[in-house]
């Protein structure tokens, strides 16, 4: 492959060009807006875990993406491929709820460590449905990984039952989230019935939308005084915070939404280089979270502190490690690869040369 093009999952090609790249960027980025967010809706009084008003301004950008397939001349993925997207986004609205009730809860430097998870999650996952192989090297960092998340769900303990409900609850939604990962990478990439970036992100987003619109009429309305105005009155936020806060989450996850389904397609490794991505993100979160928040809002789950910085290494260097074991695997594949064809070249062309030895 040229330089300068872009490589697919299929072919394994390490070549990235730079949309490749500032996709991937936006994508950490916006991601480590979110949990900072979170807090900052949870102060303003908007977070309300039962009516998740903050859920559905979540999927709202993400689901106007239906407008930029109105002029879309390609081709409209088949029932099957629509089926199964809806399917995807049904199962992804249960996992974001539960990360993001989580990380309000459990604070962004809590949430940070442990979602950054994602990436052991999403191997194994690879493993088991798209047949991606895993060596020795490769799961002595996920064990670091497991190492790390115990010595973070162990120091939380003494946070309060909260913080530890929430960190479960952000263990498991990784889990999720990580399917969703490879699930996502395959209806993009793997068959006949495929979907386009867009059309995934307009298809997942519009579901997620609608159902928790179908939420906020339902059970958020009638209760609005009691669970969202007067939170909010209590905090001392106004209308236009709130909505500014709620728009500015909305905006995030249009950002990460779209990058992260360029990311799965595009970027080298697909969901496993996506998870790769986490640890990244984890330690940006660390840091902005202590700057931001630690002795202005909640406890010590906001603050830097010795045990949560060697969950952050742990963690973090598991994530490095395995993105670094699943690289130097993926070379030797390819120099294998590369032999193999140069052996069978080798091969051709001794037989043509003894077309013209003199026989004795």
């Amino acid at each position: 492959m040229a330089a300068g093009k872009t490589g697919s999952v299929e072919n394994g090609s390490t070549d990235i060009d730079l949309v490749v790249l500032m996709n991937a960027a936006f994508y950490v980025l916006s991601g480590c807006s979110q949990p900072l967010l979170m807090t900052s809706l949870k102060d303003a009084g908007v977070a309300d875990p039962s009516c998740q008003l903050y859920m559905f301004f979540y999927y709202l950008g993400p689901a106007c993406f239906i407008f930029t397939l109105l002029g879309d001349r390609s081709e409209w993925p088949s029932n099957r491929a629509i089926i199964k997207a809806v399917g995807i986004a049904m199962f992804d609205i249960v996992a974001a709820a539960m990360n993001y009730t989580g990380a309000s809860m459990a604070g962004p430097t809590i949430f940070a460590i442990v979602y950054s998870s994602v990436t052991v999650w999403a191997a194994l996952f690879s493993q088991l449905f798209l047949g991606r192989k895993m060596n020795l090297a490769q799961w002595m960092f996920v064990l670091v990984v497991f190492g790390g998340l115990t010595l973070t769900t162990s120091r939380s303990m003494h946070l309060g039952s909260g913080v530890l409900d929430g960190l479960v609850l952000i263990l498991f939604g990784s889990m999720m989230h990580a399917l969703t990962y490879v699930m996502c990478e395959a209806i993009m990439t793997v068959g006949e019935h495929t979907l386009t970036i867009r059309q995934n992100c307009a298809i997942q987003g519009n579901v997620a939308a609608f159902s928790y619109l179908f939420w906020q009429l339902m059970y958020t309305y009638p209760r609005f005084e009691e669970k969202i105005w007067e939170p909010m009155q209590d905090a001392g936020s106004t209308i236009a915070f709130a909505s500014f806060l709620l728009l500015a989450f909305a905006l995030s996850n249009t950002v990460h939404s779209i990058t992260f389904f360029h990311t799965l397609k595009k970027f080298p490794g697909g969901a496993t280089s996506a998870g790769v991505m986490k640890g990244l993100q984890a330690v940006l979160v660390f840091a902005l979270t202590d700057w931001a928040y630690c002795g202005k809002t909640g406890g010590e789950e906001m603050c830097f502190t010795q045990g949560k910085f060697l969950s952050l290494v742990t963690v973090t260097g598991g994530v490095v490690g395995y993105g670094y074991a699943t690289q130097k695997r993926r070379q030797m594949e390819l120099r294998e690869e590369a032999g193999y064809e140069e052996v069978a070249n080798v091969g051709v062309d001794a037989l043509e040369a003894e077309k013209y030895v003199p026989i004795d």
